[in-house]
């Protein structure tokens, strides 16, 4: 059973103050999503965190196309 292929993610790191924003793109679907952080924070944890988020984003935007395909308009007779 082959591997199912792990997706690539634009990242990028935005330093603000005290603060980096880190922003996670998935190329494919043009969804973006960001998060902010301590300056602190190490870099794998930022970037770590960005990614779930946008997985989770991902996720729910699957699941709410495949909910609202079975939604029709109209009346059945």
């Amino acid at each position: 059973m082959p591997k199912p292929r792990r997706r690539e993610y634009l990242i990028e790191f935005i330093p603000i103050g005290h603060a980096i924003k880190v922003c996670a793109v998935d190329p494919e679907t043009r969804v973006e999503v960001s998060i902010v952080g301590p300056a602190t924070a190490s870099e794998a944890d930022l970037k770590r965190t960005a990614v779930r988020k946008l997985e989770y984003v991902l996720t729910k935007k699957g699941r709410a196309a495949n909910e609202s395909a079975g939604r029709r308009r109209g009346m059945v007779i």
